[in-house]
This record gives structure tokens, C-alpha cells and sequence, in this order.
């Protein structure tokens, strides 16, 4: 997914912000009155989860979980449809409310079911 954003000037060529995307100037140019505004170009890495089915799993509602985590019940729906990654701060919210790793709960390839990743992590402590 590429996006554009504008932002105010940064004196740095490239940047990392908390939601994990990488930001790389594009072209600048000037607003009405004469500032200088940067377009950035965001390229965003697909994130997998288990959100959802972690979530029913627990019988919890979208608003439930949102109250446990400390976000808008809208927020967990992106998460849930992958529509939004979330930043490190709220990976380890979500990681503490189900009692999991993140990389139980978060991929940047598709997941395996459940029940295989469980087996192979009780493999590793044994």
C-alpha cells in the first residue's frame, strides 16, 4: 500500500514513526502562504493477526476490547480486517489483555491455524 501525507518540514531524509511505516520525501513544495511543505510517500507492511478469533475465543464484544486496550471499538474493527496496523504501544497492550506473544497474535506472513503455532512453541520450551 503507498500513500502520500503531507507534513511540515523535517530536516531528516527518512524517519520512522510509532505506526511502523517508513516515511521517504517525494517532492516539496509550498503552501498558500509561502511555507515549505514535504509530500512523503508511506509505504505500509501488511500485518496478519489473530485479533478476531482471540476475541470471540474470549466471548468478548469489539467494545469490550477496545475498553481492555484503551482504544475506540472502530480501532479494534480495522485491526480485525487488517485494515490498520497498529503501533508497538498497542501490540503490547493487545499481547497482555489475551496473555500471548506478539508473534502469536502478529505475522508479517499469513498465519498458520492456532493449534500448529501452539504445538510448535511447546516444542521449543521442551
Amino acid at each position: 500500500v503507498l500513500r502520500s501525507i503531507i507534513f511540515q518540514p523535517l530536516n531528516m531524509r527518512a524517519c520512522e514513526f510509532a505506526h511502523c511505516h517508513t516515511y521517504f520525501i517525494y517532492k516539496k513544495k509550498l503552501d498558500k502562504c509561502g511555507k515549505k511543505l514535504y509530500i512523503y510517500n508511506m509505504k505500509q507492511r501488511k500485518l496478519y493477526n489473530r485479533i478476531n478469533l482471540l476475541r470471540q475465543e474470549r466471548k468478548l464484544s469489539r467494545k469490550e476490547l477496545a475498553e481492555k486496550i484503551g482504544v475506540n471499538f472502530q480501532t479494534v474493527g480495522y485491526l480485525e480486517r487488517e485494515e490498520y496496523n497498529p503501533s508497538l504501544d498497542l501490540a503490547f497492550r493487545i499481547s497482555e489483555c489475551f496473555g500471548l506473544p506478539i508473534e502469536l497474535i502478529f505475522s508479517p506472513t499469513p498465519q498458520p491455524p492456532l493449534s500448529e503455532e501452539l504445538m510448535r512453541w511447546r516444542n521449543k520450551e521442551e
